[in-house]
Order: C-alpha cells, then structure tokens, then sequence
C-alpha cells in the first residue's frame, strides 16, 4: 500500500477522491482490463468462447448474476477471481464494520464519527481481498448469519438501550458493503433468507431485526448453484430468481485436450524427491474416463462427473508408480496403465449410479470404464496398425503377467517375449527406442489393453493377459480370466 495515502477525511476530500459504486467500480476495471487485453480469469481453461462472455457482459451491465453447473465446474474459484475487477485499495472510516465510506456513511458508527471528529475522522484503507466475503449455504444458516442481529454484550458494555443502532451486531452482507458478497449452492438457503436477499436486490437496502433503520448496502451479489439441488434439496424462491440480472450455465470440458489442460493445471504431479514423467497417451486415457462415464447411462448424469475425478486419479495413479520406483530403487516415476487401475478409489467415489450401476458395482464400471477409455486412445493413436502377430502369440497359448508392482526394466524384458509389441509401440509413435523403460512399459501396456476392449485377447484383474475366452473357450492358463469391458 501507498505511504502517501490520505489518513483523514479532510485529506481524503483534498486529494478529490469521489466514491462510486462498487458495481461501477467493477465495470470501470473491467474495461481497462479488456482495452489492454489482460487475462480476465487465470487458470480457468475451455470457457473463453462460453461462460466468460457472459460474465463480461454481467458485469458490463452491472448485473448480479449467478453460475449455474454441476460440481467440479470451477463456479466459486470464478467467483473468487472477481476480486481482481475490484480496486487494488479502498478508503473507509477507521474501525467501520461495514465499510463505511468516508464522506457518506451508513452506519450510525459512521455518523456520529463524523460528527465527532469531522475532517480529523481517521481513515483506513482495506484491500480488495478484504472486499469480498462467501458464505456456503447451508440448511442451518440463520438471518441473523446474513444480515445481523442485537448483541447484548454490545448493549451492555456501552450503556446503550437494546433498541439503539449501535448494539447491531452485523452479518456476513453488511460487512460486505461496498464490495462482492458470495453464496455458494443458494438453493440450501432457507426460503425466508431468500427473501431477505430479495429486498436487497429490488430495494437496495437490509432491514436488520428488530431495528427502526435501513442500511442502503453497496453491493454486488454473486451466487452458485447445482441443477441437482433444485430437486434434491431446495429450490431458489421465484421472486429471487426474477431479479437475479443473468443465470449463467457453466459446463464440463467440451474437447477432452481442453480437460487434459485442466487436469494438468491442477494435478499435484511434481513430486518433492523423484522426477516424474507421465506419458500423454496415459494422460488421454485418464481424461476419456471422465468424458465416458459423463455418458454412461449407469452413472447419474444429474449429479454429474466432476472435474476433481481425473486431477484425483492422475495423483493417485502417480503416487502408485512412485511407490513401485522407490521400491525398486528407480530414478524417474513413469505411470502405466495398471497404475489407473491402482487409482481406482479415486474413481469410484465420484461417481453417483443409477438402479443398474448398483447392480453391477462401482468397481465394475470403473473397469469397464478404463478399458473402453484404454481403447478408445489405442484406436486414435494406432488405429489400423498390424497387431495380428500378437493376439497369435496369445491364440498359440501363450500367456503374459505384468504386475502393477513389477520394475519396468523386468515389464520391457517380459513384453519383448511377446513378437511385434516392443517393435509396433515404436512403429506407431507410443514411445521411441530411445524411451524410457517406464514409456515403453505404459505404451505395451495401452497396445494390450486396447486389444482386451476388442475382446481379441483376455485380461486378469491381476494384471496377466491371456488368449480370449470363445464361446467353448479350452483350459486359459492358471489365474487368468475374461475380462469383458
């Protein structure tokens, strides 16, 4: 913060500052921001073409508005970022609870202050941080919470009557005076503290409890909301839904590279001892899961798949392949397809399943889901290749058991017994001789499981391929069985 700042409200009228609203405020930056093309949302990948125009056109409008999306759609963090459209610093009337601007308070504190004290009423300066205050709503969340209430003890320290101004006791929305006030999921608010919100946003102003006075609150109202909720737990009151500016729809990623992105951004992947290395290929397959089961008819689509699905299996797979490389001594972690098998209780707690989904079992579906999500990328990236000498090997009886704990100098030495996959996954650009054995391993591995999803060889739950199993299928080698996706 500036030193040469005013520190009293007769420096403050000197230096000709003029107050302006909070939803000018963000229209002004806003627009500085978009003449000198400046990042309006950083971090916040595949809604450039979508939700932030919308956004932009709120705020332009000086509109409240609320994003309306299923979890894991990064509502609150573009909530959170809203911040930067404020000023990077904000003068108020020194110990105000509710912001209050120097030249024209709200609050009877402020008033008084100033007719104490004048133009020596001392000024303070809060950041733009201090600005924004979000509240998740919850079923429990009083009026009192949000708008405020009597205290006693103010009462009863100062020596006023309980019916003066000054025994308020301020919620969450006044001390968000003249900044951005945020509700997340506002449908589990309580239809009578919606209708609070409704009198701030058709009279601009809040009526506390019990008190003759109207706070004339400079605000910006920003909410959430989850489709799911409407039905599931609460619905937003009508009235208050009419008044809200703009009801913008985010959504999940629409080109799995986009989600690659994201996944990428998020994902803890940089580990403290060891390097780390992950394949792209393994990376597509992580994020087909989530574009998969975001159309499975097992899996509630009204719930949705979040986008913490393949950020947490991306991590979890990773830690799986840096226990095996620290076990066996390895200098780089290279995750493989088994790992995204060890990463399954990452999977399967996101995923909320229908009648037949139940049925069948969480831990079947997230098989199924990595093998066709396995297949879908052999087929992208090898599609047509010659693999007729390896499902041989496996019609002639032969049988492979690569371990997900196995090292993956002894997985290449394993799938070289196999003709043609160690030459094909050079041939089709999964990994060059040059590569690592940890890269090498993972594109076998993505060659085999494609072929597992075409049902032309067979794959154990433990990890071991095999011949697939026919119709009369003979004697399959001990410990394997078909694994049909």
């Amino acid at each position: 913060m500036s030193q040469n700042r005013p520190q009293t409200v007769g420096e403050l009228k000197a230096s000709g500052y003029v107050a302006r609203t909070v939803k000018d405020e963000l229209r002004h930056n806003l627009i500085r921001k978009l003449k000198s093309n400046e990042p309006l949302f950083p971090g916040i990948v595949g809604f450039d073409d979508s939700v932030v125009p919308q956004i932009v056109n709120a705020v332009l409008a000086r509109h409240d508005f609320i994003l309306l999306g299923l979890r894991g759609q990064a509502k609150s963090r573009i909530l959170r970022q809203l911040v930067e459209l404020l000023d990077p610093e904000l003068p108020i009337l020194a110990g105000s609870e509710v912001n209050d601007d120097p030249l024209e308070p709200i609050s009877k504190y402020g008033r008084v202050l100033l007719v104490e004290q004048g133009d020596h009423a001392p000024v303070e300066w809060v950041t733009r941080e201090q600005r924004y205050v979000e509240k998740l709503a919850t079923p429990d969340v009083t009026i009192a919470d949000i708008l405020g209430d009597m205290d006693p003890i103010k009462a009863a320290r100062g020596g006023h009557i309980l019916a003066d101004e000054l025994t308020i006791h301020y919620g969450l929305l006044p001390r968000a005076n003249r900044g951005i006030f945020a509700i997340n999921e506002l449908p589990d608010l309580a239809g009578k503290i919606q209708v609070g919100l409704l009198n701030i946003l058709q009279e601009g102003d809040v009526q506390i409890k019990g008190y003759p006075v109207r706070l004339q609150l400079n605000v910006m109202l920003v909410f959430t909301a989850n489709p799911e909720d409407y039905t599931a737990r609460g619905k937003i009151i009508t009235p208050l839904k009419d008044r809200i500016g703009a009801e913008i729809q985010t959504h999940y990623p629409d080109e799995v590279q986009t989600g690659m992105d994201i996944t990428r951004q998020e994902a803890w992947v940089d580990r403290d001892c060891i390097s780390v290395e992950i394949p792209a290929f393994v990376e597509e397959v992580v994020e087909r899961i989530a574009f998969l089961a975001r159309v499975d008819k097992r899996v509630d689509q009204r719930s949705g798949i979040s986008q913490r699905m393949p950020i947490t299996v991306v991590e979890s797979m990773v830690s799986n392949a840096e226990r095996r490389a620290l076990a066996f001594g390895e200098e780089l972690v290279v995750p493989r397809i088994g790992d995204i098998y060890a990463a399954m209780p990452a999977m399967t707690g996101k995923m909320e399943l229908e009648y037949d989904g139940e049925l069948q079992g969480a831990d079947r579906i997230a098989r199924d889901l990595i093998a066709r999500a396995s297949a879908e990328v052999f087929q992208g990236r090898a599609g047509g290749a010659d693999v007729e000498e390896i499902v041989e090997y496996f019609e002639m009886g032969g049988a492979l058991q690569v371990g997900q704990d196995s090292a993956a100098e002894a997985c290449v030495k394993g799938f070289g017994t196999v003709p043609g996959l160690l030459p094909l996954v050079e041939q089709i650009g999964l990994a060059a001789e040059q590569a690592s054995d940890g890269v090498r391993t993972a594109a076998c591995e993505l060659v085999l499981e494609g072929l597992v999803a075409e049902r032309r060889i067979s794959r154990s739950q433990s990890g071991g391929y095999a011949r697939a199993q026919r119709e009369h299928p003979g004697p399959s080698p001990q410990g394997f069985e078909s694994f049909e996706p």
